[in-house]
């Protein structure tokens, strides 16, 4: 039975939250294999070629990290997303962006990310703070179509993911691997996982 071990993230380094701190996470754990909440066309071949040829770092904290990593070990990088964000997503946050109070408890959030880093994304503090945003969300957008539309969205973004994670550990042995999953999708994330836990041994940090 594979180990995989979920470490939450945002996707733009701040205090904090930055690459070297999520590199030094990286190291602890030792994977074999790197999961990321990513296209295949994030980072790609010519990517790697400036990279290894003049350290030009990716601008998204993931890469990043991964970047930094390669210089202490060798592992394999799976990028698990099919598709990106869909119009829907910006529709919504459009929305509850305008909203004052909404602004102020995610600054609040943002605040603590840079602060404590890593330890408060992957903490149960964390992890209520975003839920807490989630429910104040639903209750900021009163046009129920765009409720559902993104509901059914963000899950089939997950469960693509999944099954990604599982199709790949169908296929390719390996001990130990980290999926690297922004802070929003965590309990969800979490839950979906477990759920294969016949097959699978998810870990959090």
């Amino acid at each position: 039975m594979v180990e995989i071990i979920l470490v939450s993230t945002i996707h733009k380094e701040i205090g904090k939250a930055n690459a070297h701190e999520l590199c030094l996470i990286l190291e602890k754990i030792q994977p074999d294999v790197i999961l990321l909440e990513a296209l295949e066309s994030s980072y790609t071949e010519y990517d790697k070629m400036v990279f290894d040829k003049f350290n030009v770092y990716s601008s998204k904290l993931e890469l990043k990290a991964i970047q930094l990593y390669s210089f202490k070990s060798q592992f394999e990088y799976i990028p698990v997303l099919e598709k990106g964000m869909s119009d829907v997503f910006n529709e919504k946050y459009n929305l509850i962006c305008e909203n004052k109070e909404f602004q102020n408890k995610l600054n609040n959030f943002n605040h603590k990310a840079s602060k404590e880093g890593f330890s408060f994304l992957n903490s149960e503090l964390g992890q209520t703070l975003q839920s807490e945003l989630r429910e104040y969300e639903d209750r900021i957008i009163l046009n129920p179509e765009i409720k559902k539309q993104f509901n059914d969205y963000n899950n089939e973004y997950e469960d693509s993911m999944v099954k990604n994670i599982m199709a790949y550990c169908e296929h390719i042995q390996f001990n130990k691997a980290v999926f690297m999953c922004g802070d929003a999708h965590r309990e969800s994330i979490l839950a979906k996982l477990n759920s294969l836990k016949d097959i699978l041994t998810i870990k959090t940090i």
